[in-house]
Parts: C-alpha cells; structure tokens; sequence
C-alpha cells in the first residue's frame, strides 16, 4: 500500500487529476491523505470536492482554513470574502452533502508515516496534546453541531495554549494552531499576520517549526499551509504548500510502505 500525502488544492481539480494521474493513484490500494485548503481560491472547488467524496475511504482529509471558512459561509455564519471563488460549490445541489463531509475532517491526523495538520503544531504540544486538541474540536462539533460551533470558533484571543484553558478558548486555541499557525516565539505565542519567508518573521517570533526543543522535534510533520516557503524538506519537517492556485505547482509526496517518500509536481496549468 502507497499513502500519498497532497499539498493545499485550493479549487485546483485539472491540477488534482493530473497529479493523481502521475502518482498512479490506485484508489483500490492506495491511500490520499489531503493536507487541507481544498477549496478556494481556485476555479473549481466543487469539482474537488465531489472528486474527493467519490474517492470514498482511499481519501482523508485535514481541515484548513479555507475550509472551514467556507463551511461557515455555507451555514451563513460569515460572509463571503473578497477572493472566495466558492460560489458554485455554495449552489451546487448536493452542497449539503459536500459541506457535511467538510464537517467530519479532523484538525489532525496521525498516518504509519507522520503526524499530519493542515498549519502547524505549538512547541509546548506533545502527541498526547495534539490528540486533545484535536478531541477538542471533533467533540464540540458532535455536541454542539457545527453551526453552533462556529460561534466561538473565530479570532485571535487566546494566542497561546495554557494548562488550564478550557471551553470556547481552548476550542480557538486548537483551531487557530493546527489550521493557521505561521509564526510563533519560544513560548509558543501565535502571530496571525505575516505571510513572508523563513527571513521575514516578525520580531521575537520564528517558524513554528525551528523553535528550539519543541516537544515534536523527532516527531516526522506533514503540513501544508505556507505558500511562500515552497517545497520544505527536512528530517522531520515536510511542508507541501507549494502554490498551486498562485501559478506554482501541486505536490504529493508518494510513500510506498517501508520505503522513503519520493516527491511528485504538476504545474498549476
């Protein structure tokens, strides 16, 4: 069995076919673990989505955060934004069955070959802390159902996790970290704003990745998210973002069991 990890789609459903076509995606066999942000941005989120729904169990998906904007744009809890491309997936007839598997993503995955989150992991999480974040959300929104989640689910207050953090803020928290995270300091402090290189942190801030002693430094990260850094390849950090929707090109990284991974592109056109 093959697990092929798939960078950030954004609505890019001629570039997803053709990637999958030059990664021999067996859909009997293999597994297409999606690193979130498959929709928006792009011309044809709504072919993505009934691609991926027609996938079946060969398919699993992270949340991202244009995701889970467009899920609340759906259930009318935000406005479309300026750039959204969503409007064909919003009036496509089977958009309740489309928006209700977007509903059932996780913030996190873990794979035989990698944790798996569509931003980032805070340097004060262990494996056991991503779990309950993730738990988190995924119970909130059985509990609560996802339209009521929504209503604590948006902002940037808490910046960082604490112990003791619970209800809506512990649910932002989590949301904000594996689905938004860029940017952090050494405590573990979130910065939303900048969008730049490994060069251009904000002061006192640093890649999430490069915080000296995170608790997830031997833990192998997949994760999507960050346009401009490209291609990241490094011994526990693989970063798959590589601006599809921006003219770059759409990623997988193909991993045969027992095997290392092997990088495949396609150009965005």
């Amino acid at each position: 069995m093959t697990t092929f990890y798939i960078g950030d789609v954004q609505g890019c459903d001629d570039a997803l076919e053709r990637l999958l076509s030059a990664c021999a995606f067996n859909p009997g066999s293999d597994t297409a673990v999606f690193v979130g942000d498959l929709v928006n941005r792009g011309p044809n989120s709504l072919g993505v989505m009934r691609r991926v729904l027609r996938m079946g169990s060969s398919a699993q998906c992270v949340a991202g955060n244009h995701d889970l904007h467009a899920l609340a744009v759906f259930h009318s809890v935000r406005k479309p934004g300026r750039g959204d491309t969503l409007a064909d997936l919003l009036a496509a007839p089977d958009a309740p069955e489309l928006f209700g598997a977007i509903t059932q993503w996780p913030l996190m995955l873990q794979t035989p070959q990698a944790l798996v989150v569509h931003a980032g992991v805070l340097p004060n999480w262990n494996a056991l802390q991503c779990v309950a974040t993730n738990s988190i959300y995924t119970m909130t929104v059985r509990q609560k159902g996802i339209k009521n989640t929504f209503a604590d689910l948006f902002g940037n207050s808490p910046s960082c996790w604490q112990p003791n953090l619970a209800g809506p803020d512990a649910l932002r928290v989590a949301v904000n970290a594996f689905t938004r995270l860029r940017y952090c300091t050494a405590q573990g402090d979130m910065e939303f704003e900048s969008k730049g290189d490994l060069a251009t942190a904000p002061a006192g801030h640093m890649p999430w990745f490069e915080v000296p002693g995170r608790l997830l430094e031997h833990q192998r990260i997949v994760f999507g998210h960050w346009s401009t850094l490209g291609l990241v390849q490094r011994p526990t950090v693989l970063g798959l973002d590589t601006g599809c929707v921006w003219g770059g090109a759409l990623t997988a990284a193909v991993w045969p069991e027992g095997e290392p991974a092997q990088i495949v592109q396609v150009n965005s056109v």
